[in-house]
């Protein structure tokens, strides 16, 4: 017998990540763009439900909460601790009897909650214990069942629950978390405090959504894609492969999020001329992968980005590190 949390991200304007993703269009309204945050709107209750009675209907103990703030995150995600350790330290129960759910109507709310997931069981660097892996910052965080709430975005949107192949009928959702078994996966984490599942894309553009030149110093481990005297059009930072292409242009190659690597690639023009003379432009992409990234902007003003869905202005040197394994779905 479990007990099954059921949660969603509530639509206050100061909910943390309630929202689907800047600039799209939600939950059948309309999107309202903000800085650094997600766009808000009314999480549908039909999904939710279904997948409530389906869990109850296995004999889960099941509960609906709507979370509305970071601290009300918090309070359900403490369900998922272990046992008082000496150290202190708060920690994931690998034998929790508690599983939770999160409905989600876009990446960004998922990312939400795994940011607090981080926040919770990272250990600060001056009590790091013996038995986290060299290679982590964090422990295995607790497996998390996806219940995506729009399920025409799998043709529509490529979200991560569609990327990964996760079900997205509330019955099936509700089988995987009582008997599948969990997939983990990589994480990003970066210097900004935040997490990042599928990727991120920093690049400018005007009114009419072409892509603008920016300069900056893009480094993969000791590789230098841009030492910032490039203009680009593009940098993609993959985890998966929601950020692969640009209009046309494959940018990311095989992004994998099992493979305890990142992949970023940045879009070069590079003018060219016939023999007749003609100016021409093409797109030289540059691509590396490795445990860490870098982009450093070269220009005054701030430079765009979207990371899981949410927009944002970059002004400082942003770095992201692979946590292999980190964080973990249910699936059948």
């Amino acid at each position: 017998m479990y007990d099954v949390v059921l949660l969603t991200l509530g639509s206050e304007r100061d909910a943390p990540g309630a929202g689907c993703g800047s600039g799209e269009a939600c939950c059948g309204g309309q999107a309202e763009a903000t800085k650094d945050r997600d766009d808000r709107c009314e999480t549908p209750r039909v999904p939710v439900l279904a997948c409530a009675d389906a869990l109850t209907a296995r004999g889960a103990r099941v509960e609906t909460v709507t979370a509305r703030s970071d601290a009300e995150i918090d309070e359900v995600l403490a369900r998922l601790d272990g046992p008082a350790r000496p150290d202190g330290l708060a920690w994931p129960d690998p034998d929790s009897k508690t599983r939770l759910v999160v409905a989600v109507a876009g990446d960004a709310q998922l990312r939400a909650v795994l940011r607090r997931l981080v926040r919770r069981y990272a250990p600060p660097p001056s009590r790091r214990p013996a038995d986290l892996a060299e290679n982590r910052t964090v422990p295995d965080l607790p497996p998390i069942g996806v219940l995506p709430l729009d399920p025409a975005r799998s043709t529509t949107h490529r979200d991560l629950a569609a990327q990964l192949g996760l079900p997205r009928d509330p019955a099936a959702v509700a089988a995987a978390v009582l008997d599948g078994t969990p997939r983990r996966l990589d994480l990003l984490r970066n210097d900004g405090g935040s997490v990042t599942l599928d990727g991120a894309l920093l690049g400018a553009a005007s009114e009419d959504g072409r892509p603008l030149h920016w300069r900056g110093r893009v480094e993969v481990d000791d590789v230098v894609l841009s030492n910032g005297d490039d203009p680009l059009l593009a940098c993609a930072v993959g985890n998966a492969g929601g950020y692969a292409r640009l209009d046309d242009v494959a940018l990311l190659a095989d992004p994998d999020p099992t493979d305890g690597l990142v992949e970023v690639a940045v879009a070069v023009p590079v003018v060219t001329r016939s023999r007749l003379g003609r100016r021409r432009v093409r797109l030289e992409v540059r691509r590396a992968r490795g445990r860490a990234a870098s982009v450093l902007p070269r220009d005054e003003a701030p430079l765009p980005y979207l990371d899981d869905g949410v927009q944002g202005e970059l002004t400082r040197k942003r770095s992201w590190w692979t946590e292999p394994g980190a964080w973990a779905v249910w699936t059948t």
